[in-house]
């Protein structure tokens, strides 16, 4: 195995840390699942499964990581050598790669709105609108562009294509020199976005009634499904189960306190998610947008293009929101493709450069092909689904929950000895009250309600 870099400084380590799990599950999937559940009463128990279960299983992926010093799969390896515990990290390491095959295709999608946002041409009016108007003009105006610019051959491919030289570029860097580099860029803009989306949000005519959906809970509305779906999502929501955090952590100094470190980055993620909330419920109820349904893409694509349009300075806040999302996008996509750069490096003895080609190249075939099951492609189905859905679900719903049990159950039954209170105290040197708890919930509850999920997800 390869000598480990670390990161330089505690600032870069939790920024890069914060933009692994901060992405589209926040911006577009906890609004959608949020307005789905019955708004406040859903954020109440998300908050508190990001504490039961998050931060715990974080704390897991970071006693691996920065314990074994190695990838996903290598971390299974040292602890455990010579048993098949290592086909954990296998399975999140291979739900990373179809994930950045089909997410990288996203990335390309908010990379053509901001352009087409600078140009003013996502706003040029569509023949379609015609007789229409209302609501009803702006449904057809963005349904119609977001066919065009998803569904288009060639022109999301190419979009595609820039976002990954974009991370070819960044992973060559190195993690110092570029992901870390990057993070303490790209993150604090991305703080800084949604602050000011937010002093606009509270500012339009009906932001009470959207704060009161969001903030003030209706306990009537709790029922088992919004359990399953709110640790559903703070399991989605932080990345568990990828492989992202037992990587970033293997980068990790020794010095570094990981409990602390566990809850900084969940808080901050959990930030990002009610910013997002404030922004989004308090401008659909001002635009009359509130029976609308908040699915991802729609939702991204569709409704806040309505919503700006209703707002002066429409092009600007158009830029301004699809900025934030690229930033999002664009942090995620690396710590995605950065498990398999770490697997080829520590597994095979590659040097950064290959591991960062043979991770990226292949891209330009496999996202090819998922952006055109969206388009010309669309007519072939596995199991009814795009290609591009199939990857999205085998991935999310099968291979991140079952390695999750894995790494849960190995960490509660079989690891050595000591790893967890070596690893949380820093063998010893600083105190850990929640040690026993996080013992508890790995042994015992975070495998039931991992599994809860997965069969869930298919009832």
């Amino acid at each position: 195995m390869q000598d480990k870099t670390t990161f330089g400084s505690k600032i870069g380590l939790i920024a890069a840390t914060v933009g692994s799990a901060v992405g589209l599950g926040n911006v577009w999937r906890f609004p959608a699942e949020t307005q789905a559940n019955g708004g406040a009463a859903f954020l109440l128990i998300y908050v508190f499964c990001v504490f039961l279960l998050g931060i715990p299983v974080m704390l897991g992926e970071f006693t691996l990581g920065r314990g074994g010093k190695s990838d996903a799969v290598g971390v299974y390896r040292h602890f455990a050598p010579k048993k098949p515990w290592w086909m954990a990290g296998a399975v999140a390491t291979s739900a990373s790669y179809l994930i950045l095959c089909f997410y990288m295709v996203v990335a390309g999608w908010t990379l053509e709105y901001l352009i087409k946002s600078l140009t003013g041409e996502l706003y040029t009016v569509v023949p379609e609108v015609a007789g229409a108007s209302g609501i009803e003009a702006y449904d057809i105006q963005f349904t119609a562009r977001m066919h065009e610019y998803i569904s288009d051959g060639l022109s999301p491919i190419l979009y595609t294509y820039l976002l990954i030289l974009i991370n070819l570029g960044v992973l060559l860097l190195g993690v110092k020199k570029g992901i870390e580099r990057l993070s303490n860029i790209l993150m604090p803009l991305l703080f800084a976005l949604l602050v000011v989306f937010c002093l606009a949000a509270f500012t339009l005519p009906k932001a009470s009634e959207g704060l009161n959906f969001f903030l003030n809970p209706d306990f009537s509305k709790i029922t088992p499904k919004v359990f399953i779906d709110a640790l559903g999502q703070a399991f989605f929501s932080l990345s568990l189960g990828m492989g992202i955090l037992v990587t970033y952590s293997s980068y990790f100094p020794k010095s570094t306190n990981l409990t602390r470190t566990a809850v900084t980055v969940s808080l901050l993620d959990l930030l990002v998610a009610v910013m997002m909330g404030l922004i989004i419920f308090p401008a659909v109820m001002s635009f009359g947008l509130e029976d609308h349904t908040f699915e991802g893409v729609t939702l991204v694509f569709v409704t806040l293009p309505e919503v700006f349009t209703q707002m002066p300075g429409t092009q600007l806040w158009s830029v301004l929101f699809f900025l934030l999302l690229l930033v999002a996008a664009v942090t995620s996509t690396i710590s995605i493709a950065e498990v398999t750069v770490a697997f080829f490096r520590d597994r095979f003895g590659m040097k950064r450069r290959n591991a960062c080609l043979v991770v990226i190249l292949p891209l330009f075939i496999f996202s090819a092909v998922c952006s055109l099951s969206n388009g010309p492609w669309s007519d072939f189905r596995i199991y009814g689904m795009t290609i591009f859905d199939f990857l999205d679900t085998f991935a999310t719903n099968i291979l991140l929950p079952v390695g999750a049990i894995i790494m849960s159950i190995f960490l509660g039954w079989f690891a050595p000895e000591n790893l967890l209170y070596n690893q949380l105290t820093n063998h010893g040197t600083i105190n850990s009250r929640l040690l026993p708890a996080i013992i508890f919930i790995l042994k015992w509850f975070a495998p039931v309600a991992i599994t809860v999920i997965l069969i869930a997800r298919f009832i």
